[in-house]
């Protein structure tokens, strides 16, 4: 799928440099975009949650991507007052 922003010329240059690209740099492309993510959604938890504890932002963060059922068996029960 072209991005809406993204011209198809521009689009298949794009992906020409990633089919030739190493396979190492383009594992450091995902990883990168993943910590970026973890870090917008943790810096929407502080806006949402600002008394909360980089613990508790953590947390939060966990719950949010494990779902209660697994975030429970890993972390307990929670004991985070910013929980809902």
């Amino acid at each position: 799928m072209i991005p809406a922003d993204t011209s198809k010329d521009a689009h298949r240059v794009q992906m020409e440099i990633y089919r030739r690209m190493p396979l190492e740099r383009k594992l450091r492309l995902v990883f990168d975009m993943c910590a970026m993510g973890r870090m917008l959604v943790k810096a929407g938890l502080r806006i949402r949650y600002p008394q909360a504890s980089e613990e508790e932002i953590h947390r939060l963060w966990a719950r949010q991507h494990l779902g209660d059922e697994l975030f429970e068996k890993v972390y307990g029960q929670p004991n985070v007052s910013t929980e809902t």
